[in-house]
């Protein structure tokens, strides 16, 4: 290496102590305090006083969860055909593309949770579903996971749930999933993972 220059040299050192770092797991803050500042009907926070391996104190504030986690649900209709839903969505005030998703009840696993939001949300039932991937949703804030699955082998089936109205059912060919993405009301996270997932398993399909 005696012919490179000095900073090519550094540069690979550099990346082969990134490397060893990434391979070597990070001891965990101890947390040292926990008291919760505020509540509401549907949240509560707390903080956390935390002390990092290397001496430094902290203060961070998360949301307590009951870490049932939630479920998302890719509906298929067909082998080209997905159904969204438009929904008001309360944070950012607007009517939001995106796929039928909901908690899970006390008790309930994962597969009935998404076969029950399925039927209130969208009026189907599935035969057929399918674990995608389980993501976290806000790892920084709370705890909580989401199981993202496909449906498909739908069949027509109502149950009553909490939403305050209707919801617009909107079919979608996968094959246009890139004009899906420029729609402006199709924008969280969650669904655009969820359905990028889905287009890279069809893809791999043989």
């Amino acid at each position: 290496m005696r012919h490179l220059p000095w900073k090519i040299i550094n540069l690979v050192r550099g990346i082969n102590n990134l490397r060893q770092n990434m391979t070597q797991e990070k001891k965990l803050p101890v947390i040292t305090q926990r008291k919760q500042v505020a509540k509401s009907r549907l949240f509560t926070i707390e903080q956390i006083d935390l002390t990092f391996s290397n001496g430094v104190e902290r203060e961070y504030e998360r949301m307590q969860g009951s870490s049932r986690g939630g479920v998302m649900i890719l509906p298929m209709i067909d082998n080209e055909t997905l159904l969204l839903v438009r929904e008001y969505c309360a944070g950012t005030h607007t009517y939001e593309l995106g796929f039928p998703k909901g908690l899970i009840d006390p008790g309930e696993k994962p597969e009935t949770a998404a076969n029950r939001e399925l039927q209130e949300e969208i009026g189907h039932g599935s035969k057929q579903l399918t674990l995608m991937h389980t993501v976290a949703m806000a790892p920084a804030f709370f705890d909580a996971t989401m199981h993202i699955f496909i449906a498909e082998d739908l069949y027509t089936q109502w149950l009553e749930g909490d939403e305050p109205e209707p919801l617009d059912i909107v079919p979608w060919k996968l094959s246009n999933y890139k004009e899906l993405l420029n729609q402006p009301h199709f924008n969280e996270a969650r669904s655009i993972a969820a359905l990028m997932l889905l287009i890279d398993r069809l893809r791999n399909e043989p």
